[in-house]
């Protein structure tokens, strides 16, 4: 149990003694008991604002009622508390004996790689759909956003006790596709020296002519003397499957693996789309106007009704994407959670019609929208020109500030809000890059345990510890903070916010920093070296553990 909520337990029983006793009319009820982490400025670990929710029910002051709660708070026979304080209009600022916190070294000792891990899922199933780019060029930086973040969420859940399924959307059918192949198919025909000009709104990035070379050294001119509707499908195919085999090996470069890639394409070939438009169109969801047939998506809180096939027959992306989440619907997931880019903002209230209107609660789809990414170097805008079809790709940024660098900054900030990523700040190695500043003090705490081994000083068995030895307030904040990872796993998991990971490792190791300048772990003194050994490992294994879950590295060296 989380200290909150033993608080609040301990909350509950004095009102109920109280209550029992005549001093409080009211019956204990669980929702009307807030217990929070006060202001660093209120010397307390916990607050509650239970009296003054009970003031108008009780017609009394809130003071009274405090001082009721206070007195039983006080004799509680678990006798945790080192004081309860009566402050402001009413609050109760509630202060645990300091064994209590040292209680969660024991705890991280015994469970080590699995402490965090939190059973909030109850094995729900839950389904992360995330980067899902059209593979018609490379991964630029939004889709290594997105990617960072479906990833951790996807750990994340994992470590909440979710079973977590990822997956990729291929969307490897539609106009874009085909566009690919002819851009392809004129490149090729320019380097086999015919005249042949690209496509309007074709693909114009150099990552085509790369893709022309490669088939023209693998093939030859063979198609020199073709036109396009001969080979069309062969350049398509072809540039396709190397789009692809190219936007997987960068995701793997970036640590990122998915359970299964489905292809759009698929739900056609497969009749998917079209048992999809059947299966509305009886439940009367779907109607002919103007050629075109429609979604009556109005009748599920969207604005307009939305069309799912053209007047000249060819389907919208809608018409695909309610074929693939009736898949995924029916796949069985208690969750279906999609990642999208900024540019599907206006997308979400289809989306949630389409699950209503194919007999699931709204709920069952989450949708997250990742905003953009600016690159920038020292200050200045990294310049992209989209008319010249080129753009800063996920690799470049890779291999320029490294995986674990990426990671971290595109995690430094909400999905939903913009991000400023500073290459040459993502790249220095000074307490100014977050990264380096928590890889840092975990490699820092790496050091001082081999140097204890180099002393011949093993780490003895947690239980024969002395740590009452721990008492300097540098050291009960860390275990505070320690103490408050599982909550942290639990409250994240819930928001399906793994940003807050990025926050938490930075507040830990500026602690440990201020508490490694200005205390010596290893000393003579035995009991106290072991004691801050204990204390430093457990920092070590929680750092680990999270960036584990935000797919960042935990270096025992830098």
């Amino acid at each position: 149990m989380t200290k909150d909520r033993m608080i609040k337990e301990m909350v509950l029983r004095a009102w109920q003694r109280a209550s029992d006793d005549g001093k409080i009319r009211s019956k204990p009820d669980p929702d009307k008991v807030l217990v929070e982490i006060p202001k660093e400025t209120v010397p307390a670990d916990y607050a509650t604002t239970v009296a003054m929710v009970l003031a108008p029910i009780e017609g009394r002051p809130p003071r009274e009622i405090a001082q009721t709660i206070q007195s039983y708070l006080q004799g509680d026979p678990q006798a945790i508390l080192e004081h309860v304080e009566l402050a402001g209009p009413g609050y109760l600022n509630v202060t645990l004996k300091p064994d209590q916190w040292r209680q969660v070294l024991l705890d991280i000792d015994a469970q080590g790689k699995r402490f965090g891990q939190v059973k909030i899922g109850c094995g729900r199933r839950v389904q992360v759909e995330f980067v899902s780019a059209n593979p018609t060029g490379p991964l630029h930086v939004g889709h290594g956003r997105w990617a960072a973040v479906g990833n951790a969420l996807a750990n994340l859940l994992c470590a909440a006790g979710y079973e977590v399924h990822r997956e990729y959307y291929n969307n490897d059918s539609g106009r874009q596709v085909k566009l690919l192949g002819q851009s392809v198919y004129a490149r090729y025909q320019q380097r086999a020296g015919n005249p042949v000009t690209d496509p309007e709104d074709g693909y114009r990035g150099a990552y085509v002519t790369e893709l022309a070379q490669q088939l023209m050294d693998r093939v030859g001119d063979v198609y020199r003397a073709k036109k396009a509707e001969e080979c069309l499908d062969f350049f398509t195919r072809t540039a396709l499957d190397e789009m692809t085999a190219l936007i997987r090996k960068d995701l793997e470069a970036f640590g990122i693996t998915f359970d299964s890639w489905f292809s759009e394409a698929s739900l056609f070939e497969s009749g998917a789309v079209q048992k999809a438009l059947d299966d509305l169109r009886k439940k009367n969801y779907l109607y002919e106007k103007d050629g075109a047939l429609w979604f009556r998506s109005t009748q599920f809180s969207d604005d307009k009704d939305r069309v799912v096939r053209k007047e000249d027959g060819e389907f919208t992306y809608l018409a695909s994407d309610i074929a693939y989440h009736q898949d995924k619907l029916s796949r069985g997931f208690d969750l279906l959670i999609n990642i999208w880019g900024a540019d599907h903002h206006g997308y979400m209230a289809r989306m949630e019609a389409v699950v209503l209107a194919l007999g699931y609660p709204k709920e069952k789809l989450r949708i997250l929208i990742g905003q953009l990414v600016t690159l920038v170097r020292n200050g200045q805008p990294v310049p992209m020109s989209k008319r010249a079809g080129e753009f800063v790709t996920l690799r470049d940024v890779v291999s320029e500030v490294g995986k674990d660098a990426a990671i971290f900054f595109f995690l430094t900030r909400r999905l939903d809000s913009h991000l400023e990523f500073d290459l040459e700040l993502a790249k220095r190695q000074s307490n100014e890059n977050p990264v380096y500043y928590v890889q840092y003090a975990h490699a820092r705490l790496c050091s001082v345990l081999r140097q204890a081994e180099e002393q011949g000083i093993g780490l003895k068995d947690a239980s024969q510890i002395r740590l009452d030895r721990l008492t300097e307030p540098e050291e009960l904040k860390l275990m505070k903070r320690l103490d408050a990872f599982p909550k942290l796993i639990e409250e994240s998991a819930h928001a399906l916010e793994p940003h807050r990971l990025t926050f938490y490792l930075l507040e830990l190791a500026g602690i440990l920093h201020h508490y490694y300048h200005k205390h010596r772990i290893i000393s003579d003194d035995s009991d106290l070296t072991q004691a801050r050994l204990l204390l430093v490992n457990s920092v070590r294994t929680v750092m680990a553990n999270a960036l584990g879950i935000l797919g960042v590295s935990a270096p025992e060296r830098m």
